[in-house]
């Protein structure tokens, strides 16, 4: 058996216990235990415990939003709605205590970091999966609004009520309306011969990012953000 489908086994054994423990180093050994993996191999593939699990529930989450995107018929669909759609695929195939877990350990100090480069990952994959091919300092700034956006669309979704989740559809909406206003003010500005001369040195380092070397589910590796050459 691969890696990969080693890791998937200890994903799935390990949801079931979530909700009562949390991503922790009680729920990887639950997993193990019912899912028959040696524990040597298990602890070599989530050497941080609980949290690589959640990192690999994470990427999960994010391969299967991708699979579905690629189902969908997008081409009659403003490209906004095209992103709306996916980060409503991407909700859809995430469990909510599963994700209420995950926030909560994501928001400790030590863990922060990994939880924004998961949350860049799936931006991401998203904008990837959706065609983009900049490489500029536009590569940056689409992935870093849409993480935003995402971000505090999954915190909104996780207390969300509606019928058919309508609240964060129309919570989504006003997010994205928000991100389309600051890109033609930015279009406006890139324009404006004072606007290039303001702009001139913070797109100067921004132009130097590419996009990052996305690392596999490797035992201690996350999804990389964004670095300069």
């Amino acid at each position: 058996m691969e890696a990969s489908d080693v890791r998937e086994k200890l994903v799935e054994a390990a949801l079931p216990h979530v909700a009562f423990d949390g991503w922790s180093g009680a729920t990887l050994r639950a997993a193990i235990a019912d899912s028959g993996v040696e524990p040597g191999l298990a602890h070599a593939l989530f050497p941080r415990g609980g949290v690589d699990l959640a990192l690999a529930y994470h990427a999960r989450g994010d391969r299967e939003m991708i699979r579905r995107l690629a189902e969908e018929d997008l081409a009659a669909l403003r490209f906004r709605d095209r992103i709306a759609r996916a980060v409503m695929l991407r909700l859809e195939v995430s469990d909510r205590e599963a994700v209420q877990r995950g926030t909560t350990l994501f928001a400790l100090p030590q863990h922060s970091a990994a939880g924004a480069r998961a949350i860049w990952g799936t931006a991401d994959a998203i904008w990837t999966a959706l065609g983009d091919t900049s490489d500029d300092v536009n590569w940056y700034t689409k992935r870093a609004t849409l993480s935003a956006v995402y971000g505090a669309t999954v915190l909104y979704w996780l207390g969300d009520d509606s019928s058919g989740h309508q609240a964060v559809r129309d919570f989504l909406d006003r997010r994205i309306e928000g991100v389309m206003r600051f890109e033609k003010a930015k279009a406006a500005l890139a324009k404006n011969p004072l606007g290039k001369a303001l702009m001139a040195g913070p797109l100067k380092v921004l132009d130097r990012i590419r996009p990052p070397r996305i690392a596999e589910d490797l035992p201690g590796q996350d999804r990389a953000g964004p670095r300069p050459d």
